[in-house]
């Protein structure tokens, strides 16, 4: 049987009347299924958190607004946006079951900053205005790329194959502080940390890139979702 992978969803936004609709964007489905996985939609239930380490086999945690700074004590940034804490004390719940319980999962993009503040960690809350704007990480239109370089002997070069990999970005936050039991194993040319894992951890990799958007355009990123496929069978 194919494993079962539970994707984070969030509510709809930007169009008028939807707000009471939860979303999930089409290329994690199909990047799911593409490595073999069975891809099943989390809507934000908070006191659920616990009870999918039974029914799920792999995580993914998805792309989406921003997390709520309180959470890891910041005030917020004038361009803090987009926070849903519904799906904040869900998705935080969820990672700290997970992890605890040694279980596989993929972070992507707001995933990435999910799993780095549910473990201890703090955020950039926006790169442009605190770190630099040396590299584009965020775009209106169209799609920016640039390369990461990724740390010889991580999971994420073996996987990935190579010291370097250029990324898609899409993004105005980034980790700040690491959080406790996470490695950095890939970074932008200014700095910024765009790929963390769990060293020891059967399967624990978050990317702040989206390599969904770029299976058609760059194969080498399906190794990503295959290799928590893979992990999720146990």
């Amino acid at each position: 049987m194919r494993p079962i992978i539970g994707v984070t969803m969030s509510l709809q936004s930007g169009i008028p009347g939807q707000s009471d609709y939860f979303a999930l964007y089409r290329p994690y489905v199909a990047a799911v299924e593409q490595a073999g996985g069975v891809p099943v939609g989390l809507p934000a239930q908070p006191e659920a958190a616990a009870d999918l380490l039974g029914r799920l086999d792999g995580l993914l945690l998805s792309g989406g607004g921003d997390i709520a700074p309180d959470l890891y004590g910041q005030e917020p940034h004038p361009k803090t946006r987009l926070v849903d804490r519904k799906r904040d004390r869900f998705e935080l719940a969820l990672v700290r079951e997970w992890v605890k319980a040694g279980r596989p999962l993929l972070a992507i993009c707001r995933g990435i900053q999910v799993l780095n503040v549910a473990l201890g960690g703090t955020l950039i809350q926006d790169i442009p205005d605190q770190v630099s704007e040396l590299v584009v990480h965020q775009v209106s239109e169209g799609e920016a790329r640039h390369p990461v370089r990724l740390r010889p002997g991580s999971l994420l070069a073996a996987l990935l194959g190579g010291e370097e990999l250029e990324v898609n970005s899409y993004h105005h936050q980034a980790v700040q502080v690491l959080a406790p039991g996470l490695a950095v194993v890939a970074w932008a040319a200014d700095g910024v940390i765009e790929a963390v894992e769990r060293p020891g951890a059967p399967f624990v990799v978050g990317v702040q890139w989206h390599p969904e958007r770029m299976l058609e355009s760059d194969g080498r990123h399906l190794p990503l979702f295959r290799g928590l496929v893979e992990a999720a069978k146990g």
